[in-house]
């Protein structure tokens, strides 16, 4: 393999040369264009397989209808307080703004 050639595309790997997929690296929350006349199941619970949508039987599902186009940050992880939306709760707290710029330049 040359260098810089990823060899299964499917497996991007970290700066530390270790898979996306290992459990030390969260789940990145879901950006989701939605528009109206949509309907969406997402998961209140936490307990689905397929965060942030939720199971078509579960009664605990956000049932949303948007009235307008709208983006929202979903939670792919979790352990969000505000299920089905992100509230960071993936990523540890860090101390000051220079931290925060850190881990947003690098992706983590």
């Amino acid at each position: 393999m040359q260098s810089g050639t990823i060899s299964n595309p499917d497996c991007i790997l970290a700066t530390d040369s270790r898979p996306m997929t290992e459990p030390d690296h969260p789940k990145l929350p879901e950006v989701r264009q939605v528009n109206p006349g949509e309907t969406h199941l997402l998961c209140r619970c936490g307990r689905s397989p397929a965060l942030p949508d939720c199971s078509p039987g579960c009664a605990e599902g956000l049932r949303l209808e948007p009235a307008r186009q709208q983006f929202l940050l979903l939670c792919r992880c979790g352990l969000s307080r505000r299920l089905p939306y992100c509230d960071g709760s993936h990523s540890p707290p860090v101390e000051g703004l220079a931290a925060r710029w850190r881990r947003f330049a690098k992706g983590d």
